[in-house]
């Protein structure tokens, strides 16, 4: 079966209006569910309503009902029988998992866990202390937050490397209580790589409980499972619905939907590398892949290279969909037009794979995550680099970025002044006070210094 990916041609095609069409696809607007989601969602609700309903349903039924709500719809929604005693992995269970675990899969987890500290412990913000003249003296400090939730998804493939990500730099901030909800499914909380994992990095609160009702779990708390601060990590659609909606009653990373790549090429780049990188993300299904280029011969060798490379993989099928639903190449005319085009996608991950990659890097401010060169496909950065994997997705990179960090931070302001140093700023003050028509505000300043 021939692969038919759309095909854009700047020089005849309206590229803005094809983009916008992939792009509401892929939004949350979007409603990206299966058939079988649609069915099930009949069947526990007993009528067709929206991921939105659905989501506001849940939430609200957790936040009223607690617990039992969230092990209806576990039961619901999963189909596993999850009770009190067994919706938290008993520490057992996570040292038998990391004890059985493949030794060479933990000294991988070591490896990474290592290259993320390094970088997030880089990156993190210190505090800082500026010193005025008569004793006055400003200071901007960070301190962890106390207690944080990570969804990881566990539906279609099992995730470590989402832990990694999403742990390690709440770790890195020093956080002091990490609690993980993962779905009861030999892909999610009943994983042992996933399990492994959590104990190897001495993560010891994770609960089997995934979707909408484990995002809400963790925002109202339940009993066993106390409400976080904020809620990180990636999901599917109802995952990110269910985070916007409890948002303002714990802080939240992003609201994300399906993963995506724009790959720019030219004719340095190796066909092959190119359809790789383009397979991996539309393997995620969905997932936008989208090829950026202004040599047009690059488009046939890609197309050949997606055929042969596809018939290799285990998820063929739903990558061939995945391609042929939000797939595109795009011939632009020279390469700062695609750098526009790339930058008017915001795309969550960029990989700029020509010859002069780190020349064409400025030129773009859009973008998740950047991958500068033909050695650095998306793939490093999902595993192993040492920026976490979770990004700005659907064009929100324009004013999101990548979770660091600095996102388990909250900062503060210390403000510190003497007699002297608030006559010397009593002149200014009293004004503006004046003119705003807030006397108190203003005699608050006079019965110190007079006026």
């Amino acid at each position: 079966m021939t692969l038919s990916v759309t095909q854009i041609d700047v020089r005849h095609d309206d590229v803005a209006v094809a983009l916008q069409q992939l792009r509401t696809r892929l939004s949350l607007q979007g409603n990206l569910v299966s058939e079988r989601g649609r069915a099930k969602t009949v069947e526990v609700f007993g009528q067709p309503l929206t991921p939105e309903q659905v989501v506001a349903t849940i939430c609200q039924d957790v936040r009223t009902e607690g617990l039992g709500a969230v092990l209806r719809y576990t039961q619901g929604l999963d189909g596993v029988a999850v009770s009190a005693d067994t919706l938290r992995v008993p520490a057992a269970a996570l040292q038998a998992a990391h004890q059985q675990a493949d030794p060479q899969l933990l000294n991988a987890v070591r490896r990474i866990r290592d290259n993320i500290l390094e970088f997030q412990r880089a990156i993190l913000h210190r505090d800082v202390r500026v010193e005025r003249p008569r004793g006055v003296y400003l200071q901007h400090r960070y301190l962890p937050l106390r207690r944080v939730g990570i969804c990881v998804p566990g539906g279609a493939a099992a995730y470590p490397s989402t832990v990694l990500m999403t742990a390690v730099p709440a770790q890195a901030a020093d956080v002091e209580q990490v609690a993980i909800v993962a779905p009861p499914t030999p892909f999610g909380a009943d994983n042992p790589d996933v399990l492994a994992t959590c104990y190897e990095l001495g993560v010891t609160e994770v609960y089997r409980v995934g979707g909408a009702q484990g995002v809400a779990a963790l925002a109202y708390g339940v009993e066993s499972l106390p409400a976080v601060d904020k809620i990180v990590g990636p999901g599917n659609l109802f995952v990110a619905l269910a985070k916007r909606y409890v948002y303002g009653e714990v802080d939240i990373d992003s609201i994300a939907g399906p993963s995506e790549v724009v790959v720019l090429a030219d004719e340095s780049t190796d066909p092959r590398f190119t359809a790789a990188d383009l397979l991996a993300q539309a393997e995620h299904s969905p997932g936008a892949a989208i090829l950026i280029t202004w040599c047009p011969e690059v488009v046939p060798a890609t197309l050949q290279q997606l055929e042969l490379q596809m018939e290799h993989l285990s998820r063929s099928d739903l990558t061939r969909q995945s391609l042929e639903q939000f797939g595109a190449l795009i011939v632009v005319r020279n390469a700062m037009e695609a750098c526009a085009v790339a930058d008017s996608i915001a795309p969550e991950h960029l990989h700029i794979a020509t010859q002069d990659a780190a020349d064409l890097a400025p030129h773009i401010r859009n973008a998740g995550a950047i991958f500068l060169g033909n050695y650095s496909p998306v793939a490093v950065g999902d595993y192993v680099a040492g920026p976490s994997h979770v990004l700005p997705t659907s064009g929100t990179a324009r004013w999101a970025a990548g979770l660091t960090a600095n996102d388990f931070l909250r900062s503060c302001s210390l403000i510190h002044y003497t007699q002297a140093g608030l006559q010397g700023v009593a002149e200014d003050l009293q004004l503006l006070a004046a003119r705003e028509g807030l006397t108190a505000h203003r005699a608050s300043v006079e019965v110190r210094v007079g006026p």
